[in-house]
């Protein structure tokens, strides 16, 4: 069965950082594209990044190109989500997904967590 997990939100001021991580299991991790959406109250899912498998490939929404970094560590079967810079905006919930359709199509992918919270104060 797969699982997948995420950490890392919290409350922080504008302007500061985070790092959130997501864990999975039950599946090949290298073989696997991730990806992050976030969901506002009130608003639609956004596709925030995707990375491909190998990690040569990486998409950003333009609302958080040069703020957020993804990153992967497939020995730890761990994908990050370094966010600088953070702003009100930010808020969300934040999930993780996972699958094998190709790494653009974050929307298909059929893996996803339960999300972290992460609250961004002005």
């Amino acid at each position: 069965q797969v699982q997948v997990v995420e950490s890392g939100g919290g409350l922080v001021q504008a302007g500061g950082s985070l790092r959130l991580s997501c864990t999975a299991s039950g599946l090949t991790f290298a073989d696997v594209n991730v990806g992050w959406f976030r969901q506002a109250p009130g608003k639609e899912r956004e596709g925030v990044s995707c990375m491909s498998w190998s990690g040569d490939s990486t998409y950003y929404a333009d609302s958080v190109k040069g703020r957020f970094t993804i990153s992967r560590d497939n020995v730890k079967n761990t994908v990050y989500l370094q966010m600088n810079s953070l702003k009100p905006g930010d808020t969300a919930m934040y999930c993780c997904a996972a699958d094998r359709v190709d790494w653009w199509l974050l929307p298909r992918y059929a893996y996803w967590g339960q999300g972290t919270q992460v609250t961004v104060s002005s």
